[in-house]
């Protein structure tokens, strides 16, 4: 009889300790980190295919977005997809392409990236870009091989996941992410 009551409070210890694990990490996941795996190579050499990042979920509940932040999003074409890009233009700027460089507009003023966007022996055509209200243009860092705004357009502020925040795996490439400031 004592060999059953030890089980049973062993079994409920158990299952207390999953509820509680799941009454912290549930919430955690669903609301404040999400992981996220990089596939491709349109973030190289900010991130690699397979690199393992945790995307922070809660800092744009009170934050906007900024230049050079690089997010995760739903793909505006088809939202079950996502992706990860850089922020280059904000809601109302101009983003121009002109003979191979990027240009930003901020309320009539050039804004420098101090970057060079696309490699010069990379032929691109002349294009404009106008982010409407709540809309971000963003380019993956890898310029010839990212699908991005300068395809299909601006991302809408709906379709934000959150930005990176760690990138946790490989483990050489353990680091807390920080965007550039502009």
């Amino acid at each position: 009889m004592q060999s059953i009551k030890n089980f049973l409070n062993t079994a409920f210890d158990i299952v207390k300790v999953v509820v509680v694990s799941a009454a912290i990490i549930i919430p955690i996941r669903t609301f404040v980190f999400q992981p996220f795996f990089v596939r491709g190579a349109s973030m190289v050499p900010s991130f690699h295919n397979g690199d393992y990042l945790l995307i922070d979920e809660l800092s744009y509940r009170f934050n906007e977005p900024q230049r050079g932040d690089v997010i995760v999003f739903r793909y505006p074409r088809d939202p079950s997809q996502f992706y990860i890009k850089r922020i280059v233009g904000l809601p109302g700027e101009r983003v121009a392409i002109k003979d191979g460089k990027v240009s930003v507009f901020s309320e009539g003023k050039e804004i420098d990236l101090s970057e060079s966007y696309i490699a010069k022996d990379y032929k691109v055509e002349d294009k404009e870009f106008i982010a409407g209200p709540d809309e971000y243009i963003v380019f993956g860092d890898n310029r010839t091989q990212s699908s991005d705004s300068r395809v299909w357009g601006a991302v809408p502020r709906k379709n934000l996941i959150g930005k990176v925040f760690l990138t946790a795996w490989p483990p050489t490439a353990f680091s807390v992410f920080a965007a550039p400031e502009y």
